[in-house]
């Protein structure tokens, strides 16, 4: 919210003006205005008598009294004092420097004002016949504009931007996060939805790629939910979602892009930034520091986030049939168990900017991130009851008692350096980019048997899980007008990636030997790609942004200790994009998309390791996935009316070669495995509202909803699936301005029920409520907010069906919460020219829509590396 005091005033010389004040010299004491048209010096005031003619001189400069900057075209004027009339006048030039030439002899008082200033006036100044010069040296002018009138005007950027290629979610504006991480914030962003584990979808798609300040991280890459938990909502500006992207960026990502903005600054001067939540189920803490200084800037910043007290249970049951036609009933497994989870994230940063001249700009940067998550499930207690053919009854035969600790740690780092020149001719740049990026990670789980009917069960299982991702990426885009109202672009790019999965399988403390238990496995990618892209503007209204993207991948995939045999051929893929948007003469906008896009495969779906940590839930990659490709067509339409902005759109989607999971069982075993034989389709839309009911009181929320229908195609009753159904998810948001710098904001999402291919899993409703105070000129807040505080817990209810197997489970987490934020900034800042910066975006792989989350109520698929 900004105040602004438009202050009327009269100047010595009886001319009526009219500034603008927020108590004080604007940001940096620069004054408000400038020099009229052209650059001229402000003259004094029609009617003002013409100056004497004479050979004295005046000069001085006129600086602010506290920044001791120049205050420029400030009014100097020269007052006889017999009469106090203006005798002559001038302006200070953009140094705030003067110099009255052509004086007569005399003796005056000259006067100093600026808008916004209070006047000094320097009598006594006496010029003689011979005409010397007097120098008044450094006037220095306090602040103080005189209010006669005050008029306020009061306005608040759109919490919902809707742009051509892209919707923009002002995260800033939204007070309800504060305390939290990014997935507080995707929550709020229309068409995205977000589970209670961090798991991103955008329209019901998980293959997604997550892109911060437009540039990739391995975090992200091999867990987008890890990523999202090591980002301050506080230290977010904005989120960008891209559904129909163009050839410029990757092909992968076959659900759209998400590009998080975090607060940056162009600005120069200083300040250090703190800010702190203490609550019931999180704590944070970071500090930001920023530093510019003519053509240089540099910037450091951290923080961490905790969460704990986030107590659960789950519970399942599952029955399991033969393969028969008749799918005769084998056995019932009963789970249940308390749960409490954990984590423990940091991101640190540093940045540096160097503008070399006019056309040539650097600038670089290292991003470090560590994960640490705990997740302890006590008294996973497991029963079955399974059919005795000989008698057809189900006597007890599996009752095992368990503790499971599962550890997920990792720390990432990321190193920037972009160069960019442009050229004199407007749009003209080249820009080259390189990023290194490694995550390394993690991830093991201790089985402990406290309890078991079977008198040789092992007392300990135990996994270890050591991988790294590492990534290479050069990339050149260079564009240029064509011709009026075109614009051509041309890039080349090359990631060199190289993922490594080192797993080991301990029972009773000895190592096993088997290829799914205790191995090495290396995965090696690389993808060259070359794009073209042109726009055109026509017909006034209409602009057409069209292009095409060539990839070509080449795999080597190979097990240290191993024969099996990893073959996977190399292909290419021509990904062709079309973007059209009208502009309406009602300033409405009209736009439709079509783009092909490819979604390689994560080592979570790769990774042939056992992930078992719930024994009765197994989850094993597949090294030899391929690709899946997927067609997108969108069509928006973005209105005013009135106070209240509308942003619709519809949109299709269908997948082949879609990458399924594939469950079958193994006694009382379900065994997870992945496999290219899913087809999916998606009908759907979504609409937004955001409503300014008057300068005080917003209102926002939305409506998506889509039909998915989902099929695997295979010929094998066992493994054949089929699903379709409507999924709906809505948020609405509420904001007052109070007085006195207090504020109130309400946030309430609901996601709706997931259709998966074999089954589907149960919506949950969050919701919150904050009040915040401002103090000290916004410098300092303070601020207190609650979290689902009628409802204290959350119940997700999932079901799986097959031919030979259905399964019932519910998991239950604690989520109320109750926080106090608090921060405050030290230092000034004044603005500085912006420049344009480039970096790298590699739009990657398939991601996990609901995190392999099995009945186990703890993340079960193998992703225990980063990506490939």
């Amino acid at each position: 919210m900004k105040k602004i005091l438009l202050a009327l005033a009269f100047t010595s010389a009886g001319q009526l003006v009219v500034a603008q004040n927020q108590g004080g010299p604007p940001a940096g004491g620069r004054p408000a205005g400038g020099p009229p048209a052209g650059g001229a010096p402000r003259q004094l005031a029609t009617g003002a008598p013409q100056p004497q003619q004479g050979s004295g001189r005046i000069t001085g400069t006129v600086t602010d009294a506290v920044t001791k900057k120049p205050v420029p075209y400030a009014t100097i004027v020269l007052l006889n004092p017999a009469t106090g009339k203006p005798a002559d006048g001038t302006a200070a030039d953009e140094s705030g420097k003067f110099s009255m030439t052509r004086v007569a002899a005399g003796t005056y008082t000259v006067q100093i004002s600026f808008l916004g200033y209070k006047s000094i006036d320097k009598p006594g100044i006496t010029i003689t016949e011979a005409g010397n010069t007097v120098a008044l040296g450094t006037v220095a002018l306090a602040s103080s504009a005189q209010a006669l009138k005050e008029v306020v005007v009061e306005g608040q950027r759109a919490l919902i931007e809707e742009k051509v290629d892209r919707t923009v979610y002002n995260a800033e504006k939204d007070e309800t996060t504060r305390g939290g991480d990014a997935t507080d914030v995707l929550r709020r962003v229309p068409s995205l939805s977000v589970d209670l584990d961090g798991n991103v979808s955008l329209r019901g798609s998980s293959n997604i790629r997550v892109l911060i300040n437009n540039r990739p991280s391995t975090i992200a890459a091999s867990s987008i939910a890890d990523a999202l938990r090591q980002i301050p909502a506080d230290q977010i500006k904005s989120v960008e979602v891209i559904t129909s992207p163009s050839a410029k960026y990757d092909a992968e990502g076959s659900g759209g892009i998400i590009n998080i903005v975090t607060k940056q600054n162009n600005l120069q001067g200083f300040t250090v930034d703190g800010r702190g939540s203490f609550g019931l189920r999180s704590s944070d803490f970071g500090l930001n520091g920023s530093y510019r200084t003519g053509k240089m800037g540099f910037s450091l910043g951290g923080g961490g986030r905790a969460q704990y007290n986030t107590p659960g249970r789950f519970s399942n049951i599952q029955n399991t049939f033969d393969d028969d036609a008749a799918r005769t009933f084998l056995a019932q497994t009963t789970q249940s168990a308390k749960t409490t989870n954990n984590r423990l994230n940091g991101r640190y940063s540093l940045g540096w900017d160097y503008d070399i001249n006019k056309f040539n700009f650097l600038s670089a940067s290292v991003q470090f991130g560590v994960g640490n998550s705990r997740v302890q499930q006590n008294d996973l207690l497991s029963e079955s009851y399974r059919l005795n053919p000989a008698t057809g009854i189900f006597p007890l035969t599996r009752r095992d008692l368990r503790d499971v600790l599962t550890k997920d740690n990792s720390n990432n780092v990321d190193v920037n350096l972009n160069y960019t020149h442009t050229f004199e001719t407007p749009q003209r740049e080249l820009s080259v980019l390189g990023l290194y990026s490694r995550n390394d990670r993690t991830n093991n789980f201790t089985n402990s048997i406290l309890e078991s009917l079977d008198p040789n069960s092992a007392s300990q299982i135990r996994n270890e899980n050591d991988s790294y991702n590492q990534e290479v990426t050069a990339q050149l885009d260079y564009q240029t007008p064509v011709g009026k109202n075109q614009l051509l672009e041309l890039g080349a790019k090359d990631i060199m990636r190289t993922v490594n999965s080192q797993y080991s399988t301990f029972i009773d403390g000895a190592q096993t030997v088997g290829g799914n238990l205790s191995n090495t496995f290396t995965y090696d990618q690389n993808i060259a790609a070359a794009y073209a892209s042109y726009t055109l503007g026509f017909l006034k209204n209409y602009t057409l942004k069209a292009g095409a993207r060539y990839e070509y991948t080449t795999i080597d995939a190979k097990f240290q200790n191993s024969d099996t045999k990893v073959s996977i051929p190399s292909y290419g893929v021509l990904v062709p994009s079309v973007n059209l948007s009208r502009k309406l003469a009602s300033g409405n906008t009209l736009k439709a998309a079509y783009n092909y896009r490819i979604q390689r495969p994560s080592l979570q779906f790769l990774n042939p390791n056992r992930q078992a940590s719930n024994p009765l839930n197994v989850t094993i990659g597949n090294p030899n996935l391929e690709p899946e490709y997927t067609n997108n067509y969108e069509l928006g339409y973005n209105t005013f009316i009135q106070k209240t902005s509308l942003n619709f759109s519809v949109f299709a989607r269908n997948t082949t070669g879609s990458i399924q999971p594939l469950r079958t069982t193994n006694l009382d075993t379900i065994i997870t495995r992945f496999a290219n034989i899913g087809v999916e389709n998606a009908y759907g839309g979504s609409l937004f509202a955001n409503v300014n009911l008057n300068n005080k009181f917003t209102l926002g929320g939305g409506l998506d909803a889509y039909y998915a229908m989902l099929d695997n195609k295979s010929n094998d009753v066992i493994l054949r699936a089929k699903n379709e159904g409507w999924v709906i998810s809505g948020r609405a948001q509420a904001g007052y301005a109070l007085s006195k710098g207090w504020g109130l904001q309400f946030f309430t999402f609901y996601r709706g029920r997931q259709v998966q291919l074999q089954g589907y899993q149960g919506g949950f409703g969050i919701y919150s409520l904050s009040l915040k105070k401002d103090f000290n000129e916004k410098k300092g807040s303070i601020g207190f907010g609650a979290d689902n505080f009628f409802t204290p817990t959350n119940k997700i209810r999932s079901q799986v069906d097959s031919y030979i197997l259905a399964q019932q489970s519910e998991n239950v987490l604690y989520r109320t919460g109750f926080r106090v934020n608090m921060s405050y900034r030290i230092g000034k800042l004044t603005t500085a020219p912006s420049r344009r910066k480039k970096s790298v975006t590699n739009d990657d792989q398939k991601e996990d829509g609901d995190g392999g989350n099995g009945a186990g109520g703890t993340p079960q698929s193998g992703s225990s590396g980063g990506r490939p």
